[in-house]
């Protein structure tokens, strides 16, 4: 079965150490350190993560090369990114959070995961992040919290 690809932005690592997201947080990385998913990080997500506690630093570091794949921040990315800021979509003072959905959607990531509620998992933006890429002929990016994410380790569904 192929590993999905699964584009993690910095609150998902911060997570980790934080006690309100930490059981979740701590599930999607360490699927993802034992190669069940392959996460996909940006330039944003790396520069955000050097701004972050040691903790925080060393734990990307931690993660097997062979389990994340980078996202260089393109043109199209940035092109994407302003389309969601023209739309209304966020103001330019979260251009971050608007450059993590273009990335992830320019990767073809099977997903994006984050526990920002505020600007990327929630239903009215998730709506008009995916009315733009449709506009502009990309597919729909599924949005989540690592809460939602299938790991194959139980038997709900079946």
């Amino acid at each position: 079965m192929k590993r999905p690809r699964i584009y993690c932005d910095s609150s998902v690592i911060g997570g980790y150490f934080d006690s309100e997201f930490e059981a979740d947080s701590r599930r999607f990385i360490d699927a993802v350190k034992k190669g069940r998913i392959v996460m996909l990080v940006s330039e944003v997500v790396v520069q955000e993560i050097l701004q972050a506690p040691e903790n925080v630093q060393n734990l990307l570091a931690s993660i097997p090369a062979s389990s994340v794949e980078r996202v260089p921040l393109s043109n199209e990315i940035v092109e994407l990114r302003n389309a969601y800021v023209a739309a209304g979509i966020l103001g330019a003072k979260w251009i971050d959070d608007a450059t993590h959905v273009a990335a992830a959607t320019i990767a073809r990531a099977d997903a994006i995961v984050s526990w920002n509620f505020a600007h990327i998992v929630r239903l009215d933006k998730m709506k008009s992040y995916n009315q733009v890429n449709l506009i502009n002929g990309y597919g729909i990016l599924t949005m989540v919290t690592p809460r939602e994410v299938n790991y194959g380790d139980t038997e709900e569904g079946i």
